[in-house]
């Protein structure tokens, strides 16, 4: 979990969790937690000597939501609107193409393979050229490159929540210094 320093306007200086934000508006101060629904953890002084306390709990509840809130996946769930053709997300074509030097054109279903924390790569599924094509092979294309889609989304779901557990037990590091 990343951590920024944040200087209130009493001169005190804070390491500050990402989603955990400080509000100084008027006489209203505190720390607001931003992670599932939001949330004040007020100073309860004019002063700003209250704000490591209040900073302590937002902190306190923000490890207690990391843990019992699954991390919002980023994932596309259903297909674009706009998208014309029934195939599933992440998965568009057939493309018919012609290669280099040759005479017959292929074809083939594009499939968009997520990665965490790194950028999605394109696989290509090979179905068969103009002359051998037929809804059999199609489908067994459409099959293989909906296993490869789900696949990556597994590794994917996996990565993230393996990511949000260390970001929580970072934050637990943080806490203990």
């Amino acid at each position: 979990m990343r951590f920024r320093e944040v200087v209130i306007f009493s001169g005190q200086r804070f390491q500050v969790p990402q989603g955990i934000q400080r509000i100084d508006h008027r006489s209203t101060h505190g720390w607001q937690l931003r992670y599932a629904g939001t949330k004040l953890f007020s100073d309860h002084t004019a002063d700003g000597s209250g704000a490591a306390k209040a900073l302590n709990l937002a902190m306190d509840e923000l490890q207690k939501r990391i843990r019992s809130t699954p991390p919002a996946s980023r994932l596309q769930r259903a297909p674009s609107k706009h998208k014309r053709n029934d195939l599933p997300v992440g998965i568009s074509g057939p493309v018919v193409r012609l290669r280099k030097g040759g005479t017959v054109r292929d074809c083939s279903l594009s499939v968009l393979l997520p990665r965490f924390g790194q950028a999605s790569q394109r696989k290509s599924v090979y179905i068969a050229t103009e002359n051998t094509y037929t809804v059999e092979k199609f489908q067994q294309a459409l099959d293989k490159a909906v296993a490869l889609r789900e696949k990556a989304e597994r590794v994917y779901k996996k990565a993230e929540l393996a990511a949000a557990k260390a970001g929580a037990i970072d934050l637990k590091r943080q806490l203990k210094r």
